[in-house]
């Protein structure tokens, strides 16, 4: 009888053993949000292989990283649908504004603009690493200047053909859909058929119609309406990019905006939005001239400038527009970084004109403008939008949250605050303080919403055999820091942040761990 306790004895204690090294990460005791909208529940989460192995009651299993969750929330990392951050993974590849705000994966190549051959930038990301997940939409606004330069003219059936070829060979490398910028150049000159011809190959491979739509402000049922025709044209889903109503003479319009994207989901269409909680954008200062004059490049400009008729039409276009807002001068656009005179980062409009002794007239800050994009432009924080519509715009269910930002460079100009705390901003100001939203609803909008559009296979929600994606974050501090005034301030209340299974925020500090991975679609 001794013998055989004794070998039962070491069965189970070597079975325990093995138990006890079941998971790389243990995430004990936390509340669980699980990204569906359903409300939160205590329980313990087990990751292996970058992977979730287990949820529930685990009190009994160790591992060899235990992170203790009690009184956190615990949910999937937030999906960032729209962000530039070309070129800036490769100076700071960790992605700290991102990390620090819960961003775990980033789709870039928005508002038209991307890396034309994405099969080469997925791996040179391959080759870099990151911290963060990226996928890629393929730019309209790249494959037509590729083909096209920057003419202000419709596509020849030739034209046509070799942008969809591109279109296609991205979609194929893995670009996860098409998307336009139709306010900047060259894609403001092209003809809905146009987009429409490049969707269809997008949607041959499963991707998605996102869009920086043509107007946001007066037009903004129009632009809505060609967003949703391309959709139902080229049978694709469709997401319109950083919803807004732009203007103070738009203000409360959001009621009809939203109308008409609820008016396309009736018919069928697959339309969803995005937004940043801030009642600023953020762009270059060239949107500020008309879109005619920017044709051709900058020779082209230069001629139209030094032509007097020419420059005086400018300059009453500008003035019109600014009239139609209901404003008197620029103020509303500050700059936030100007490589010709970084003494002006953080000014707008109106007071650089003052400082460079110029008459006190819109007429005058409008030629201040064109001075400034002929030394090579800046960019831009505008201040053009109204409260109410944001909180309007956030209650809307199929929208989802995304900053509109690159990696941030800590220190470098003065850049939209949204960079650095969209997701603490809405968590802790919109969720918290304000009560717009519930908490289980808006981290349903940072993950399972966006993985579900953009068809992020196996992300955005906990669930057993999901990608490892997770978040550990106190919901009574968590806090956007950034503001317009002193925007390098990195969010605050993100407790842990894994990424791929790999500790990335560690009690608050970036490990330097990049542990992220290129997101080809259908991957």
């Amino acid at each position: 009888m001794k013998h055989l306790f004794t070998i039962a004895s070491f069965t189970f204690f070597t079975t325990t053993a093995v138990f006890a090294q079941e998971f790389d990460v243990l995430v004990r005791g936390g509340k669980i949000v699980d990204g569906t909208g359903n409300a939160w529940f205590y329980g313990d989460v087990g990751i292996k292989n970058g992977r979730i192995a287990r949820i529930g009651q685990l009190s009994t299993t160790t591992a060899k990283t235990i992170l203790d969750a009690k009184g956190l929330i615990v949910c999937p990392g937030f999906i960032d649908v729209h962000t530039h951050i070309e070129e800036d993974e490769f100076k700071l590849p960790t992605a700290d504004n991102f990390i620090y705000d819960g961003v775990t994966t980033v789709v870039t190549g928005n508002c038209g603009l991307s890396n034309v051959d994405l099969g080469l930038y997925f791996r040179q990301l391959d080759s870099v690493k990151t911290s963060v997940n990226v996928a890629s939409m393929i730019g309209h606004n790249d494959v037509r200047k590729a083909v096209m330069g920057t003419v202000n003219r419709s596509s020849t059936s030739e034209e046509q053909q070799r942008m969809e070829a591109i279109v296609e060979k991205a979609m194929k490398d893995g670009a996860v859909g098409l998307a336009t910028g139709l306010i900047y150049v060259p894609g403001t000159y092209s003809k809905t058929e146009e987009i429409v011809g490049l969707a269809k190959v997008a949607a041959r491979y499963g991707g998605v119609y996102a869009s920086h739509i043509r107007y946001e402000g007066d037009e903004v049922l129009t632009a809505i309406e060609e967003a949703v025709a391309i959709g139902r044209q080229a049978t694709i889903p469709v997401q319109i990019s950083h919803f807004k109503v732009s203007g103070q003479n738009n203000w409360g319009r959001s009621k009809e905006t939203i109308a008409a994207v609820e008016n396309a989901r009736r018919e069928g269409i697959d339309v969803t939005i995005d937004q940043y909680p801030y009642t600023a954008s953020s762009t270059g200062l060239n949107t500020l001239l008309p879109s005619w004059s920017l044709a051709g490049g900058l020779d082209s400009i230069k001629a139209r400038v030094n032509d007097p008729a020419t420059r005086q039409r400018m300059i009453k276009d500008m003035v019109a527009t600014l009239k139609r807002r209901k404003q008197n001068h620029f103020t509303y656009a500050v700059v936030a970084y100007y490589d010709a005179d970084t003494t002006l980062n953080g000014k707008n409009i109106e007071e650089i004109n003052l400082l460079k002794g110029r008459k006190h007239k819109a007429t005058a800050e409008a030629e201040t403008i064109v001075e400034m994009a002929l030394k090579g432009g800046a960019s831009m924080v505008f201040h053009g939008m109204g409260d109410w519509d944001v909180e309007n715009i956030m209650r809307y269910p199929q929208n989802m949250f995304a900053s509109d930002a690159s990696i941030r460079v800590y220190n470098f100009g003065v850049p939209h605050p949204r960079g650095y705390g969209t997701n603490a901003r809405v968590l802790g100001y919109y969720v918290r303080q304000k009560k717009i939203i519930p908490l289980e609803e808006a981290i349903r909008r940072m993950t399972s919403l966006p993985a579900q559009k953009f068809k992020l296979t196996g992300r955005g929600i906990l669930q057993p055999n999901m990608v490892a994606d997770v978040l550990v974050f106190d919901e009574a501090t968590i806090i956007d820091a950034s503001t317009y005034d002193r925007p390098h301030q990195y969010s605050r209340g993100m407790k842990y942040v894994i990424v791929n299974g790999e500790l990335v925020v560690d009690n608050e500090k970036h490990t330097g761990r990049r542990s992220g991975k290129v997101l080809r679609k259908g991957e």
